[in-house]
């Protein structure tokens, strides 16, 4: 197999492949509060955290946790997933929004509200 069409073979399997997607929650250790989201690639979000704490740069992370990573530092914070799925290849990304709408909708029910941000 030469090059060129090793490249196509690659680049068609990464098109028809959907990265793990799911619901996920940022928690503050210090104060108990929780950031409640959901993504199409967790891995992407979990990489948003650990290039913040790298660099010390928060603004890659949602507006919402900036007062408390000044108050309390990046170390405070960690990642974790509640729930995850991978998602077929006949699923378009519209259809993946929307279950993940439902998932994070069901997991907001279970979590205290007076400890999301």
């Amino acid at each position: 197999m030469n090059d060129k069409s090793r490249r196509k073979e690659l680049s068609a399997n990464y098109k028809q492949s959907h990265p793990e997607a799911g619901v996920f929650r940022i928690v503050n250790a210090r104060n108990g509060k929780v950031l409640l989201g959901s993504a199409a690639n967790l891995a992407s979000m979990r990489n948003k955290l650990e290039f913040a704490r790298s660099t010390g740069t928060p603004s890659a992370l949602d507006r919402k946790l900036q007062d408390d990573i000044r108050e309390f530092g990046l170390v405070a914070f960690s990642f974790e997933v509640l729930e995850s799925f991978e998602p077929s290849p006949e699923l378009t990304a519209t259809k993946i929004r929307e279950e993940l709408a439902v998932l994070e909708a069901l997991w907001r029910e279970k979590l205290d509200p007076a400890l999301l941000y």
